[in-house]
């Protein structure tokens, strides 16, 4: 056998070490959120949503979801008022001993525990309701309350309603076994969407009161929320300089899309990914800069729309007479016909 001796880097890897060239380039995340003076692409990273109990607060049913989270905040509620008269008998009750753990009812955490104890209760939001990024292509509704997400994130200055718009690059922590994976959403992005997923948003906005509120508004619509850019002034700064003065923070935006999706980018740099978040070069010549940003801002159009494509061309679906359109793929031909 012909023996290769193996001699590690600086960084303590043996095998499938990183590129040098890699660590000068752009890191796509700031060591600070919200540090307007970083030196990174973007102002802040956003870990996807976390919620301890998955089966409760996500649904692809809105109505459904609603009934789910009545029934057991009604529970927890129960819950809370007896272990509170169960304290003035015993004070030394403790919250485990008491707490029914039947997850048919309700699925317990260290922070819900913790408002039982204080005898806190809660109540069901209507607005709670909104749409998530649960897999790739995949949206659910959820119900966003921080009393029922064990780790909620920053999502709350990403999306504060349901009517700011904004948009999210997702892509893969450090440490997955699998090839590195991003993609694009405009809703709340779920931690397992792809592997500890991290997101980098176009905006995310800041929250003030309103000077001219009533006491007529609701508790939202007291506020204001001013949209600022994710996207740092530095990236930009470097940009104006490289390709020109008509570069925008949008266009940033994209060609960090692009060049993610980059199959050169991936395969040099597969190494790297799996030990760092990304870090983006600066392409020397505008002209693969924009086609870059075109090819990224196209990509997420397909990638953000995915539900309101046509059907391709040439592909039939016979369903027989009678028969609910309510079918599954039993296998998928090399041809434009499958077999249902």
């Amino acid at each position: 056998m012909k023996w290769e001796i193996l001699t590690p880097n600086e960084h303590g890897d043996w095998l499938n070490q990183r590129d040098d060239i890699f660590e000068t380039f752009i890191p796509i995340a700031p060591e600070k959120k919200f540090d307007l003076k970083t030196n990174a692409i973007f102002l802040a990273n956003i870990v996807g949503v976390a919620t301890g109990r998955d089966a409760w607060v996500l649904n692809f049913s809105k109505q459904c979801l609603a009934n789910n989270l009545q029934l057991m905040i009604e529970f927890y509620n129960n819950q809370s008022k007896l272990y509170a008269d169960g304290k003035l008998i015993n004070p030394a009750l403790n919250i485990e001993d008491f707490i029914d753990t039947n997850p048919e009812k309700i699925s317990w955490t260290r922070a819900l525990r913790k408002d039982v104890s204080r005898n806190t209760l809660h109540s069901f939001k209507n607005n709670g309701l909104i749409k998530c990024m649960y897999r790739p292509f995949t949206k659910e509704w959820i119900y966003y309350d921080k009393n029922f997400i064990e780790s909620p994130g920053l999502w709350s200055q990403i999306f504060p309603t349901p009517e700011h718009k904004n948009l999210v690059i997702c892509c893969m922590n450090v440490g997955s076994s699998k090839e590195f994976s991003t993609v694009i959403s405009d809703c709340i992005s779920e931690y397992q969407l792809i592997f500890a997923n991290q997101c980098f948003p176009l905006y995310y906005y800041e929250e003030q009161e309103k000077q001219h509120a009533t006491l007529f508004d609701s508790a939202i619509d007291k506020k204001e929320f001013i949209r600022r850019d994710a996207v740092s002034d530095f990236i930009l700064g470097r940009c104006r300089k490289a390709y020109g003065d008509r570069v925008v923070k949008e266009d940033i935006f994209y060609y960090v899309y692009g060049v993610l999706h980059s199959a050169e980018y991936r395969e040099r740099f597969a190494s790297d990914l799996k030990k760092m978040l990304p870090r983006l070069p600066l392409v020397d010549d505008a002209r693969d800069f924009w086609a870059f940003s075109k090819a990224g801002r196209a990509l997420a159009a397909l990638h953000l729309n995915y539900e309101n494509v046509a059907a391709a061309s040439g592909v039939i679906v016979n369903i027989a007479p009678g028969i609910a359109v309510n079918y599954r793929v039993e296998k998928m031909l090399s041809n434009t016909t499958s077999k249902y």
